[in-house]
């Protein structure tokens, strides 16, 4: 019978005991928080780089300022630099300072979602954050998290942070400091464990239009039905297509992201038994071809396949569960040695839109529709 199971959070982050240099503060239960954090703080204003917990998944911090900093981010990631990255504030009162103009709607924007997993592109005032960050253009996308530690953290550092997420580039984000320590501990300076990320999927980042419309460069945590109470709602071009997105303006809109080791295709279908049927041929021919096999399943539509692992995405009802799920999902296939995974795909609608966008890039775009 497949192994139908859901991710484990309870990992405990365990770093190379060789690094001496890497720290782990782990302020879960932690009597030493202000300690803590301080000393966190003080790396990333001496322009170190240190991971930490956002609401939607692990960041990796380093002074927005600081073009040797944020350069070392790049360097430990292995992102490409045209990629910019979101700047992490943690009072509105730094947003003027990064910032050339706010207009009505993004302020009204940001009284309703801030602090929220709602990033903002927005005009750069000159000078104010490395050109890295920027990747030369002249907006910067700015959020503030939901998330009291990555709050305490940006306090203690007096730094506006560039957090990229805190994975190798390429690699399934972060939802723990255990993935973390997994992927970047012999390369950056620390990581304050505050637990599991709580959403799972990074922010939505929009950009407002002249005409007072939102258009979408990433979906996330803020589903397009909640920004149209606001503005009318548009996508960018680039999510459908990632070719048009020749100089990306958000995270997420250019390069391959998320993906697990092994090969990855969704399947999509209107009949549950048609969707399976497709699934389990497929897994057939994959193990014949000596395949570790794994399947990513919602729990309405339940598979039952001989040696493969089987991994829950909890409820179509209920897709924050999916969000939240995923990126731990894909690492435990890489820990099993996965190398052949068959997904369910889901509805495009709310928070769907960005699981469905987190599945496509996953997968390279290999999605079958029957």
């Amino acid at each position: 019978m497949m192994n139908n199971q859901t991710e484990n959070h309870s990992e405990q982050p365990q770093a190379d005991s060789a690094d001496s240099l890497f720290t782990c503060w782990d302020v879960r239960h932690s009597e030493h928080i202000e300690q803590q954090l301080s000393e966190a703080g003080q790396i990333l204003a001496n322009g170190g780089i240190v991971a930490f917990p956002t609401e939607t998944v692990y960041g990796l911090g380093a002074d927005a300022r600081n073009t040797h900093a944020v350069a070392s981010v790049f360097t430990a990631k292995g992102r490409p630099s045209d990629n910019p990255l979101i700047v992490h504030i943690s009072d509105c009162d730094q947003l003027s300072s990064l910032v050339s103009e706010v207009s009505d709607l993004e302020q009204t924007l940001i009284n309703h979602f801030w602090p929220g997993p709602l990033t903002l592109v927005m005009p750069v005032r000159p000078d104010t954050v490395s050109p890295l960050v920027t990747a030369g253009l002249q907006t910067v996308a700015i959020r503030m998290p939901d998330h009291p530690v990555a709050l305490a953290l940006i306090s203690a550092s007096g730094c506006p942070l560039a957090a990229p997420s805190a994975n190798r580039s390429g690699r399934p984000s972060p939802t723990t400091a255990a993935h973390v320590i997994e992927d970047l501990s012999a390369v950056i300076d620390g990581v304050v464990d505050g637990g599991s990320a709580g959403i799972g999927v990074e922010s939505t980042v929009i950009q407002v239009q002249d005409n007072n419309t939102i258009m979408i460069l990433r979906p996330g945590g803020i589903t397009e039905e909640q920004l149209s109470s606001f503005a009318p709602v548009t996508r960018d071009p680039a999510l459908n297509d990632a070719s048009t997105a020749l100089i990306p303006r958000s995270p997420g809109m250019k390069y391959t992201h998320y993906a697990p080791q092994g090969s990855m295709t969704i399947v999509m279908g209107s009949q549950d038994n048609v969707v399976n049927q497709y699934i389990e041929q497929q897994i057939r021919q994959a193990q014949a071809r000596g395949e570790k096999t794994g399947v990513l399943v919602f729990d309405e539509n339940p598979l039952h396949l001989a040696d493969t692992l089987g991994l829950s995405l909890g409820s179509r009802d209920h897709l924050e569960e999916a969000a939240n799920r995923l990126y731990a999902a894909l690492r435990t296939f890489d820990r099993e040695g996965i190398t052949f995974i068959m997904s369910q795909g889901c509805e495009q609608q709310g928070v769907g839109v960005a699981v469905m966008n987190r599945l496509s890039k996953a997968a390279g775009g290999q999605i079958i529709h029957l």
